[in-house]
């Protein structure tokens, strides 16, 4: 990370890639992202403009030299809209030698405004492209990206992030392989399996696994369904603190959440349960199963807990031959 750090005040050429969306979005996004950064010229590193806290994760583990917030003043000066470019937007964008931007590309002020700061060296591409098939697929399509491209990312953590998950397992009395990360919440409520499920779930996990219920800032209010029981529940983790965590776990159970995206990003195998949307096109890429079932709360405790076993067992658990 340090090294990743230093870089920011290179004064090498730099491109930045520009992308609105969640945690999800970028996760799916991220094998266009590598396609883009791999067509520019040696030496020319690439900064990310995403929401704050996932261009700061982005820093290193996804092959950015520096990030910076979307919110960013200069931003907002691009949609003026027949306004003299104002200067602080033009003197940020145009020390750039290329730009992509996922943001705003149907807004014409924004797209004529940031043609204009740059010297014309943008391109614009759909937040959410249109089409069949995965995502991912279709964020290396829109950006001109081969069909033998792969579509496939793995995360790269830093010693540090490591680190720190070892001191919270620690604290948690766990170790690494001997848990199953729970991950209750998601974006939105219609999207996430019963709590009660989930609770279940954790209570019938056997030695030698162990449940770690893992809550995001959206999901303290979950947070008193697992009051009582003797398991371990984090939260306050910033992202890197989840992926490290995942990354040693046996495996993970989540909803169609950004959390279930980062673990299989990560390399964990798991569970993630659907509901209302189409996992054709959504569904984490990994080491995963998919289980989709409308309503959410006829897919079953037993059912989860077979599939978990089952890819768990397909990758090689251990932890499940030992007991």
């Amino acid at each position: 990370m340090l090294a990743a750090m230093a870089d920011r005040e290179s004064k090498a050429p730099r491109q930045l890639i520009i992308f609105p969306g969640a945690l999800g979005d970028l996760l799916c996004a991220a094998p266009a992202m590598r396609f883009l950064m791999k067509q520019q010229p040696p030496g020319v590193g690439a900064e990310l403009m995403a929401r704050a806290e996932l261009a700061r994760f982005a820093i290193g583990r996804m092959g950015f030299v520096h990030g910076h917030s979307i919110d960013r003043g200069e931003v907002g000066q691009l949609f003026a809209g027949g306004a003299r470019l104002a200067h602080e937007a033009s003197a940020f964008f145009s020390r750039f030698v290329d730009v992509r931007s996922f943001f705003a590309s149907n807004d014409p002020d924004f797209v004529a405004a940031l043609s204009a700061a740059t010297g014309g060296r943008t391109r614009f591409y759909p937040f959410r492209p249109d089409g069949a098939g995965h995502i991912a697929r279709l964020y290396l399509d829109a950006v001109g990206a081969p069909p033998d491209f792969s579509g496939a990312f793995r995360l790269e953590l830093y010693p540090e992030d490591l680190d720190a998950a070892h001191e919270r397992l620690a604290a948690a009395g766990l170790t690494p392989g001997d848990y199953v990360a729970i991950f209750p919440g998601s974006g939105g409520v219609e999207k996430n399996w019963p709590v009660e499920n989930f609770v279940a779930l954790a209570r019938q996990l056997a030695p030698p696994l162990k449940p770690l219920v893992i809550l995001g800032p959206a999901e303290t209010r979950l947070g008193p369904a697992f009051d009582g029981l003797e398991l371990a529940v984090l939260s306050g983790l910033d992202l890197a603190e989840v992926a490290a965590i995942a990354h040693q776990a046996a495996g993970f159970v989540g909803n169609d959440s950004g959390v279930s995206h980062l673990a299989a990003s990560v390399g964990a195998p798991g569970v993630a349960i659907f509901g209302p949307t189409d996992p054709a096109r959504w569904h984490p890429q990994g080491r995963i199963a998919i289980i989709h079932r409308m309503p959410l709360a006829m897919t079953t405790v037993v059912e989860v807990m077979d599939k978990l076993f089952d890819v768990m067992r397909r990758n090689g658990s251990k932890r499940l031959a030992d007991g």
